[in-house]
């Protein structure tokens, strides 16, 4: 049966009415309810549980006058099962056992401690080592979005505002794993983006409740502090985003203390298509590797590779935060950075750490890495060299405090079970209550023996034991020959094949007072393991300076590292218009070409400056233009975030954003086509690029007809370099783009060189002036495994084609300006009032009457115009 509708569950059994009114308060969320030493879920979410989990499906009993559908799973195998429904984006409700067994008449009280979703997953078992759980909720104001996001990990809110048009590259920025959005208005990019959505109620998305919840959050009376007064929206989202969190995390933030307000103009801009084409954290197949991430990251911590993935993706405009950077890996490279490398491998992860003892989900063993890493600490402080303002800043953020150590050391035993319920979790020592309901259990091994000796003795029975298990408890076992010689004072407990169990008053006594003490002593430590999450509660904003600065070290120390291997030096700011690079070389495809044994990388200057803001490159497909292009963004972008970069010298004027227009793809799942995709993205560069952007444009008008490519081609070139006046590289095959330098002043060419031996080409992949003699496409076709006919009918079709070309001498001017309309002719944005009655007619509804009218007014129209 389906889950009931009602809500009055009479006519259900105790146990499935508590939990149908438990899935009454969570009808989208699979609910998993715990029922001894399994998690069962009930109805419709037992169907999508055997879908998804492919867990058995099976009924039990009535309830209801029906069947009750379930499925379960092991709690021991939870985070098994819950990974794969994360990864999936499904929510789970854990409803877990809080009342005693027996307590009360009827089943024992469950509640629901916590809510598992894509965005607010805590758990090391369900998190990637090296990427954190954003949770985004997004608010819409009339064309004014709001985001407000929280790593609960990091325990770090944002906020930020934009228009629609900034909306798909502040969702690629934040690569969030869930969306909460009104339930009524969902953003078109949300749903382009195809990013996990939960909805939520429309009084959610309230500014003033957002204002309140942000000030409480943060213990402020005002968010002027943070500079975060003036965004409405981004409060509207705010709201929305803490009342999820709390709800499902089951207890305050505790732990959420810090505000980061993020302005468009803060960063610079990487749009979604930037982000792909440059192959940054994902290949354009969706691989995880070889990326420019994948490159960079050799940090020895989760926190640095996570904290290296956010400044890849969020590099700062202002150079400050990139010249600290800089100082720091100098002097790591001057000094020696394999010492603090090596210390931070003995680093556990304090950031999530943090996070799950403030949330109170800490686990014992977590704790245990938790007090090695500070044990380690002043080891550690000694590896970070001096003479660096950061370096500084940071080995004083490595002093947590001394006592929360020595507290762990303690509190927690040297080796903790991996679950507080397992026991042995706190240390000997730490409580005398504790110690001395342990020394019950542990003298317990030395009565059984005593016993069964002294047993032995007075039956007569050789082969007599005494024995425990969970089950049957302590119990005196004696086979089949020896119970004739059975005291009378021994009373049977359990009967089996060839034996008999029984239990005396001395071993009832000493049995009730053994269980007795193992309770209590499960319930001490669980009280005791409490005490000390509350202590260290108090110290969470020191464990969380400490977390960021082994993650910023980490990640420091990681770019000295491949500034030293890869033999990267070390980038040049100024404040005037210019991209000038030396010999630079794209990083990913030289490390490929080194790991595979295929040669030497040609390295390529480039020299962009107020006078040369545009290079048309031309050349032959495989020649190395779209490389040459990608190592340029690739090498401003890297610089940007303070890393040394891939050249042998390098200086950089102020850049705010890099746009990208390369390969050929389509988007079929929004209508878009290869053509139509590549219109759209060129249209946004167009919009969106200023004197201060890179651009990079590659073989852009292949998509559509000759004609209608070269015309698009030569309009877009000229509105980058005359309105944006943006540094520009444009790859081009259309060879009367070539003419563009002669009638465009800060424009130039260049060509990557290849040569022609017989019917082969050898390409040189090197960078020089001026335009490519021919493009090689019939070679490269060749090169590629054309058939041999196919091949040399494209080589007699070429040279028919050009021996026409040549003989026509009439060239069309690409390049000139636009016509002017013809005189009392209508300007392409002008309003029209005879097209405006023309598209508002409906012929099929009109009567011939009325068709009649509107003739007559469409001619006087007309005939005002002419």
């Amino acid at each position: 049966m389906s889950s009931p509708a009602t809500d009055d569950f009479s006519q259900h059994t105790p146990m499935m009415q508590q939990y149908l009114r438990i899935k009454s308060e969570y009808p989208e969320t699979l609910v998993f309810y715990r029922m001894g030493d399994f998690y069962e879920v009930f109805y419709d979410d037992a169907r999508k549980a055997n879908q998804l989990l492919d867990v058995t499906l099976t009924t039990r009993g009535q309830s209801g006058g029906a069947p009750v559908v379930m499925a379960g799973v092991p709690v021991h195998a939870l985070d098994a099962y819950l990974a794969k429904l994360i990864k999936l984006g499904e929510p789970v409700a854990i409803a877990e056992q809080i009342g005693e067994v027996g307590a009360t008449k009827g089943p024992v009280e469950r509640k629901v401690v916590r809510v598992v979703t894509p965005g607010t997953v805590t758990d090391a078992e369900l998190l990637a080592d090296k990427q954190d759980a954003i949770l985004l909720s997004v608010a819409t104001q009339g064309k004014t979005f709001g985001l407000a996001w929280l790593s609960l990990t990091q325990g770090e809110l944002g906020l930020a505002q934009c228009g629609e048009r900034e909306l798909a590259s502040w969702l690629a920025r934040l690569a969030p794993a869930e969306v909460l959005v009104d339930r009524e208005r969902h953003p078109a990019a949300v749903l382009a983006a195809r990013l996990p959505i939960t909805n939520r109620p429309s009084w959610q998305f309230d500014t003033s409740l957002g204002q309140r919840k942000l000030c409480e959050q943060l213990g402020v009376a005002s968010l002027q502090g943070f500079n975060a007064q003036d965004l409405p929206t981004a409060h509207a989202a705010a709201a929305a985003l803490l009342s999820f969190a709390e709800h499902t995390q089951g207890r305050a933030l505790s732990h959420v203390k810090r505000l980061q307000v993020q302005r468009a103009t803060d960063l610079l801009d990487l749009p979604p298509a930037s982000q792909r084409n440059l192959e940054l954290t994902q290949t354009l197949r969706g691989e995880t590797s070889p990326t420019l991430l994948s490159l960079l990251d050799t940090c020895r911590t989760g926190m640095g590779s996570r904290a290296l993935r956010h400044c890849l993706l969020n590099p700062p405009r202002d150079r400050t935060i990139a010249r600290a950077r800089q100082d720091a890996i100098a002097e790591l490279l001057a000094t020696g950075f394999d010492p603090l490398r090596e210390a931070l491998r003995q680093v556990s992860d304090v950031e999530r750490i943090s996070a799950r003892i403030a949330l109170r989900q800490v686990r014992p063993r977590e704790l245990a890495g938790l007090r090695a890493t500070l044990q380690i600490l002043p080891e550690l402080a000694q590896t970070v060299p001096a003479g660096s303002a950061l370096l500084d800043e940071l080995a004083v953020g490595l002093g947590a405090s001394p006592h929360l150590a020595e507290l762990l050391t303690r509190a927690i035993a040297e080796e903790p079970a991996a679950l507080l319920r397992e026991g042995n979790v706190i240390a000997t020592g730490f409580d005398e209550q504790l110690d001395e309901l342990r020394s019950i259990q542990t003298n317990c091994d030395d009565f059984l023996l005593d016993l069964e000796t002294r047993e032995r003795a007075r039956t007569g029975i050789t082969n007599l034991r005494v024995q425990y298990n969970k089950v049957h408890g302590f119990y005196i076992e004696v086979t089949t020959s020896g119970l004739d010689k059975v005291p009378l004072d021994y009373q049977r407990r359990q009967t089996l094949k060839n034996a008999e169990r029984f239990i005396t008053p001395e071993l009832k006594t000493f049995e009730d007072k053994a269980l007795s003490a193992q309770e209590r002593a499960m319930a001490r430590e669980k009280l005791l393991y409490e005490l000390v999450i509350d202590q260290l509660g108090e110290e969470l904003p020191a464990l969380g300076r400490l977390a960021r600065s082994l993650a910023t070290l980490d990640l420091l120390a990681a770019m000295a590292e491949r500034a030293a291997t890869l033999n990267w030096c070390r980038p040049e700011f100024v404040t005037h218009p210019c991209i000038d690079i030396q010999a630079g070389r794209h990083p990913v495809v030289e490390s490929r070409l080194r790991e595979t044994g295929s040669g030497e990388f040609m390295a390529n200057d480039c020299r962009l400056d107020a006078r040369t803001k545009l290079l048309v490159i031309t050349g032959p497909n495989m020649g190395g233009k779209s490389t040459f292009m990608r190592q340029v963004a690739l090498i401003a972008l890297l610089a940007s975030i303070g890393a040394y970069v891939p050249a042998a010298a390098c200086r950089l004027g102020p850049i705010d954003a890099i746009h990208t227009r390369i390969g050929a793809a389509d988007d079929l799942a929004n209508a878009q086509s290869t053509f139509m995709l590549e219109m759209t993205e060129a249209a946004a560069i167009l919009h969106s690029a200023t004197e201060q952007s890179l651009v990079l444009m590659d073989e852009i008008g292949r998509g559509t007809s000759t004609f209608d490519g070269l015309a698009l081609a030569g309009a877009i070139a000229t509105h980058l370099h005359d309105k944006c006046r943006a540094f520009t590289l444009f790859a081009t095959h259309y060879f009367e783009l070539t003419e563009f330098p002669a009638k465009h002043t800060q424009a130039i060419n260049m060509h990557v060189s290849a040569v022609e031996s017989g019917e082969d080409i050898v390409f040189l992949h090197e960078i020089q002036p001026g335009p490519a003699s021919r493009s090689y496409g019939v070679q490269v076709a060749r090169l590629a495994g054309m058939p041999a006919p196919v091949v040399r009918q494209a080589r007699a079709a070429l040279e028919a084609l050009e021996a026409r070309a040549s003989e026509d001498e009439s060239q069309i001017d690409l390049f000139a300006a636009p016509p002017e309309p013809a005189p009392g002719a209508l300007a392409a944005d002008e309003p029209s009032p005879l097209l405006d009655a023309l598209r508002d007619l409906d012929p099929d509804a009109l009567s011939p009457r009325e068709a009649l009218a509107a003739l007559y007014q469409l001619k006087s129209l007309a005939s005002g115009r002419l």
